[in-house]
């Protein structure tokens, strides 16, 4: 109880985190992709001719995910008392805004984890959707938590009324 003016205060303070990609995947999939599919297209038979277009669509995914990080930026966490903006996704062009009350869960997924992932996922709830950003978009696990702690300090969660009412 002695701790509610110290989190009043915090709770003035505007939290913001960067995301922070790094673009050395997306660069080697388009030139591997693309390449490799062409010489398989040009000198194979049918089964790597087809082999040759699917590594020629990934490349062109992966370059379009590249240009679309040029175009944007990767995505930022404002996390207030008033309102909360979340990303999208990686370098999409608008933000979520949500109030505060809107947050029903936020936690890590440790174990859980796609192999396509890097662990652990920070999971925003927002009612019927779950937000996920894997670790390797932001700078260090430090900045996941940082995001954690805000909306903990600034979301009306509360652990006991939602073990008591299950």
């Amino acid at each position: 109880m002695t701790d509610a003016p110290a989190r009043r205060a915090r709770a003035d303070k505007d939290t913001v985190i960067d995301l922070e990609v790094s673009r050395q995947r997306w660069i080697g999939w388009t030139i591997f992709g693309i390449v490799l599919g062409a010489l398989l297209v040009w000198r194979l038979g049918t089964v790597a001719v087809w082999v040759g277009f699917a590594l020629i669509a990934v490349g062109l995914f992966r370059g379009f995910q590249l240009i679309q990080s040029f175009r944007h930026p990767a995505g930022t966490f404002v996390i207030s008392a008033k309102q909360i903006q979340l990303p999208n996704g990686l370098h999409r062009a608008r933000a979520i805004e949500v109030a505060p009350t809107d947050v029903t869960a936020v936690y890590f997924l440790r174990r859980s984890v796609p192999w396509s992932r890097a662990a652990p996922v920070l999971v925003i709830e927002l009612g019927e959707r779950a937000l996920l950003y894997p670790r390797d978009w932001f700078a260090s696990e430090a900045d996941q938590r940082h995001v954690v702690h805000a909306l903990l300090e600034h979301c009306p969660i509360v652990p006991e009324q939602a073990t008591k009412s299950a």
